[in-house]
């Protein structure tokens, strides 16, 4: 998509929007649905291991770390178009091959390999494809003027749509279909993005530098952004206690609540639904009270709700308690959006944005490794302690960020 405005930043249409933006959005947010929490289910499918399980969901963000030192600096030199249709069509080819190759092979070594390989070998084509989109949702925020937190709730909207399908749609595809089916699925949705994103689907070119360079120009961006850096900071340490409850809970509802896979799909279906109300509330509140009020509010529910997920034993509290927890996750994203598509220079948005999801991201991969190492009886406390960790760390950034102007006042 090139932008061709001025410094008022004309606003596109709606219908533009949706051909444009949120069409192509939607068909990739839900293969990123259901690619990161179908993996996982195929690997405990495929190997009956707790400890390969979680070994997978962090082969499964490693790689997606890694991509962020090229993605951004690739999307701003080549723009948005380019590196989404790369990256999705990249996808489907992987996922339909390890849809051919897994029926063929018997339980052991060789299908061990191959879900390894396919959870780190989607998960950096997921992660270029995810910039490039999240950096045109950043281009139409810029143009929506002080409409920018309207499109950021659309596009965080897509996302939870994505979330409230995409997961039980793989669960259910695991169980009925088996795996052909399931990533067949995956392969379909890639494609549907490839076609979708048309010509215009681009940014205006930034100056070419090497593409590591744009590690260091994202980095020197955020320091000179400290409202952006305190919030990024409260929320990496937030992710810590996300990924860990992402990453457990095939564990969790499989092997110590006794349901089935579809079961856990329902789990981060359920958390969609209030995340997708949460959105919708939290865009009109910040019309009326401003980032920080939300923002505040947001952090406490989902502070609250982490800490009481590992009291409870039961399927239908601990789904409930997880619902709670992603809608105040929803709350806190509408807030970083928000502020990010209105601080961040245009010229360096794809390099800073690529280097703010980086360290939200790095959080994930430990927590993967946290569920392959500590025994399953013993996850309970490793949650207490990480909601214990969550709490402190958005307090500590929200205390930061009560005096700061961007966070204390509307944009609209």
């Amino acid at each position: 998509m090139r932008s061709r405005v001025g410094p008022r930043h004309a606003r596109r249409p709606v219908p533009t929007l949706l051909r444009v933006i949120y069409l192509p959005r939607s068909m990739d947010a839900a293969a990123f649905a259901m690619t990161t929490y179908g993996i996982p289910l195929l690997v405990l499918a495929t190997t009956h291991s707790t400890a390969l399980t979680g070994a997978a969901f962090a082969l499964e963000w490693i790689p997606r770390l890694g991509a962020f030192t090229v993605a951004g600096a690739l999307v701003d030199r080549h723009g948005t178009t380019t590196v989404l249709r790369l990256a999705t069509a990249g996808r489907a080819v992987v996922v339909l091959a390890a849809a051919l190759l897994l029926p063929t092979l018997p339980q052991g070594r060789a299908a061990t390999v191959t879900v390894m390989l396919l959870a780190a070998s989607t998960g950096v084509l997921t992660e270029f494809s995810y910039i490039a989109a999240e950096t045109a949702g950043g281009v139409a925020s810029r143009e929506a003027g002080d409409r920018a937190h309207r499109v950021q709730a659309v596009l965080l909207g897509i996302d939870q749509v994505a979330t409230l399908a995409g997961p039980a749609l793989a669960a259910l595809l695991l169980q009925w279909a088996g795996t052909a089916g399931m990533l067949s699925a995956i392969a379909g949705f890639s494609l549907l993005t490839t076609a979708l994103a048309p010509r215009q689907f681009h940014r205006e070119q930034a100056t070419a530098q090497p593409v590591f360079q744009g590690l260091r120009t994202g980095w020197s961006t955020l320091r000179s952004l400290p409202t952006l850096g305190w919030l990024v900071t409260g929320l990496t340490v937030s992710n810590l206690a996300v990924g860990l409850l992402q990453a457990a809970a095939p564990v969790i509802v499989v092997n110590q609540l006794g349901h089935s896979t579809a079961d856990v799909g329902l789990v981060w279906s359920a958390a969609a639904v209030t995340s997708l109300v949460a959105v919708a509330v939290c865009r009109r509140a910040i019309d009326r009270w401003g980032l920080w009020p939300v923002g505040a509010l947001s952090a406490t529910i989902a502070a609250c709700a982490c800490l009481a997920v590992s009291l409870t034993h039961t399927y239908s509290v601990y789904l409930a308690l997880i619902a709670v927890f992603m809608a105040g996750e929803g709350g806190l994203t509408v807030v970083l959006r928000t502020l990010r598509s209105h601080v961040i220079p245009a010229q360096v948005f794809g390099a800073t944005l690529a280097l703010t999801i980086l360290l939200l991201l790095l959080p994930f991969p430990v927590a993967g490794v946290l569920v392959a190492a500590v025994p399953p009886a013993l996850l309970g406390h490793v949650i207490t302690a990480c909601a214990v960790l969550q709490a402190a760390g958005l307090f500590t950034a929200f205390a930061h960020l009560r005096t700061a102007p961007s966070l204390r006042t509307s944009f609209a």
